[in-house]
C-alpha cells in the first residue's frame, strides 16, 4: 500500500501521451502545468515556524490569489482538450469554484481581520491568547470545507470525476496527468499548511520547535481533509453549489460581523 502511489506515478511516466484532433495544445499543458505552479506560488507566504519564504504584506490576498489561478489552470485543461466532457468538466468546476471561493474568501478575510493585518505571520502572532479556531470557529469549519472544493478533492472532485467520464480530467494521460494528479495534493497540502498559522496559532506550542509544531498542526489537518473527504457522501454537483450559496456564504458571513463588531468594540 505504501509504494502504491510510487508505482502509479511509474506507470503514469512510462505511459503515452494521449492526443485529441483539433486540440489546442498549448492552453492545455499551460493548463496542467499551473495547477502545480498555483500551489508552490500559494505556499510561498506559509510561514514555517515563524519563517516564510515571502513575508508579503497581503500574503492572505496572495494565497487567495493563487487559488483563482487553479480555476485558470482547470479551465484551460478542460478548454484545450477539444473535449466534450472535457469542457464540460471546465466549466462545472468554474461553477464549484465560485460556489466556494466567496466562503472561502471571507472565511480568510476574518481571520485577518481579527488580527488586523493582511500578513500571515501577524495573523499567526495575534493568537497569543486563544486560537482563532476557537474564537471563531464557524469561519475554521468553513474554510476546511472550501479548501477541499479547490482542491477538487472528494467529495467534492465531480469535475474531475467518473460522472462525466472523467471531466475535466478525461483527456490527460501519461505524464500530464501525472502532473495534474501532483498538483492536486501539492494544493489541498498548502491549504491544509495555510490552515496553521489563520486558525491554530501558528508554530505556538511547549517544548518543540515552532517548525516542528508548524509542521505537526499541517499534517493533522490534512489527515482530518482526507479522512473526512474520503467518507462523505457522494452527492449531485448541484446540491454542494446549494450549500456553497445557502448555508457556507451566511455563516461565514454571520461570523465575520461578529469578529467586525467584536474588533470594533475593542478598538
Amino acid at each position: 500500500a505504501l509504494a502504491a502511489p510510487a508505482r502509479e506515478a511509474a506507470g503514469l511516466l512510462l505511459r503515452r501521451r494521449r492526443t485529441v484532433p483539433g486540440a489546442d495544445t498549448l492552453l492545455w499543458r499551460l493548463g496542467i502545468a499551473s495547477v502545480p505552479v498555483a500551489a508552490i506560488m500559494a505556499a510561498l507566504v506559509i510561514p514555517i515556524g515563524g519563517r516564510a519564504v515571502a513575508d508579503l504584506s497581503i500574503g492572505v490576498v496572495w494565497f487567495n490569489a493563487m487559488e483563482v489561478l487553479l480555476w485558470g489552470g482547470m479551465w484551460l485543461v478542460g478548454w484545450g482538450a477539444n473535449s466534450v466532457w472535457g469542457l464540460l468538466g471546465g466549466y462545472r468546476y468554474l461553477v464549484q469554484g465560485l460556489s466556494y471561493e466567496l466562503p472561502h474568501m471571507f472565511a480568510l478575510t476574518t481571520a485577518a481581520l481579527g488580527a488586523g493585518s493582511l500578513r500571515v505571520g501577524d495573523i499567526a502572532a495575534a493568537q497569543q491568547g486563544a486560537w482563532f479556531a476557537l474564537v471563531m470557529p464557524a469561519a475554521f469549519a468553513v474554510y476546511l470545507v472550501s479548501a477541499l472544493a479547490m482542491s477538487f478533492w472528494p467529495p467534492f472532485d465531480q469535475p474531475v470525476g467518473a460522472d462525466l467520464s472523467g471531466g475535466a480530467a478525461a483527456e490527460p494521460s501519461g505524464p500530464d496527468r501525472l502532473v495534474l494528479l501532483i498538483g492536486r495534493h501539492m494544493m489541498l497540502a498548502a491549504a491544509a499548511a495555510m490552515a496553521v498559522p489563520l486558525f491554530l496559532g501558528g508554530g505556538a506550542g511547549p517544548l518543540l520547535p515552532g517548525w516542528v509544531w508548524s509542521l505537526i498542526k499541517a499534517a493533522a489537518v490534512l489527515a482530518l481533509l482526507v479522512w473526512v473527504g474520503g467518507r462523505l457522501p457522494k452527492v449531485r454537483m448541484d446540491r454542494f453549489v446549494e450549500v456553497g450559496w445557502v448555508v457556507l456564504l451566511p455563516l461565514v458571513l454571520v461570523q465575520a460581523l461578529a469578529v467586525a463588531v467584536f474588533v470594533a468594540g475593542w478598538m
